[in-house]
């Protein structure tokens, strides 16, 4: 009930002009988003650099209404990219297609999406085309496909555990050397493409856990290059300790180096169990959103897990 609510909320024009305008509200997302300034990002990603951390930084923002919208967004993370290089950070970058103008034209989209690509290209960094609601999966897997046909193989995706497809999906892509996040999904899906249970949500994790450890295995375990910034096959996205430690114990019985996987976790949320990975020698990378258009952002980190409210308040009031 309360992810649906959360996801409900994110949705409510009124609802965001309300919650925005909160002072409380504003406070609480501070400590969950870099700021509104690349700026801002990267101060955040020097300290989570120098505590081990790596990064990948997120402008926030979806569903662009105009072309211009969606030039300005890409500018943004051009924009981002060049800072990144400019102050040498272990850190690469996120994006929405939906962002980049899918929603109004899918060669818009394309055509920032490979303006991005190959900014990303010439200054050795990799590009990361976050999943969206179900409606776009297919469109996305699409031009992911049609950016490595172009020659980009410093782009990867993200997965979602609880749609029943992304087990075949990941069976059937045909780019070997892929990189993908898997993570649980934030989107309110119907039954008809989404485990409705926690409990399968779960299991599925695990299962494409051990699917992409095998696809790195196929490759002998590529691993994370120097600069930090292209990732390795599997990058592990939860806060779930559960999860975390099946994953560990997999990673022991493929024998598989500890810079051929990577765990990523969201700024803000489980610090302590950010650092207590770090310690072991495991590769942390934190997902570093930053700009004005945080609403929908947080009502999804509220919806994902009731335990992420926990976090939430609980970690508000931490100094």
């Amino acid at each position: 009930m309360l992810r649906k609510f959360f996801i409900w909320l994110s949705r409510l024009n009124w609802a965001q002009r309300l919650i925005t305008k909160s002072k409380i509200a504003s406070r609480m997302v501070l400590r969950f988003v870099a700021g509104e300034s690349i700026d801002d990002a990267v101060e955040v990603i020097r300290i989570l650099n120098q505590q081990g951390l790596l990064a990948t930084v997120d402008f926030l923002g979806e569903d662009t209404h105009t072309s211009a919208d969606a030039d300005d967004a890409t500018q943004e993370i051009i924009g981002a990219l060049e800072a990144i290089q400019k102050t040498e950070l272990r850190c690469n970058v996120s994006l929405k297609l939906s962002q980049l103008g899918l929603m109004l034209d899918e060669q818009i989209c394309r055509t920032n999406l490979s303006m991005i690509l190959n900014k990303a290209a010439a200054l050795g960094n990799f590009v990361r085309i976050d999943m969206e609601d179900s409606s776009l999966t297919d469109v996305s897997l699409t031009i992911l496909s049609w950016a490595v046909e172009q020659g980009f193989s410093n782009v990867g995706i993200v997965l979602q555990s609880y749609l029943y497809r992304t087990a075949d999906d990941i069976q059937t892509m045909p780019i070997k050397g892929m990189t993908f996040r898997l993570c649980k999904g934030a989107y309110n899906e119907p039954a008809t493409v989404a485990f409705p249970q926690k409990t399968d949500v779960d299991a599925n994790f695990d299962k494409i856990v051990k699917l992409l450890f095998e696809r790195s295995k196929a490759l002998n375990f590529p691993c994370l290059s120097e600069s930090g910034r292209y990732p390795s096959i599997p990058g592990i996205a939860t806060h779930d300790e559960v999860r975390i430690q099946n994953a560990i114990q997999l990673m022991e019985e493929f024998q598989m180096p500890r810079d051929a996987m990577e765990f990523q976790m969201l700024y803000g949320i489980r610090r302590e169990l950010q650092m207590e990975l770090v310690e072991q020698k495991y590769q942390v990378r934190v997902y570093v959103p930053y700009g004005t258009h945080w609403y929908r952002y947080f009502m999804r980190r509220l919806a994902e897990r009731p335990a992420n409210i926990w976090f939430i308040v609980s970690n508000f009031f931490k100094k």
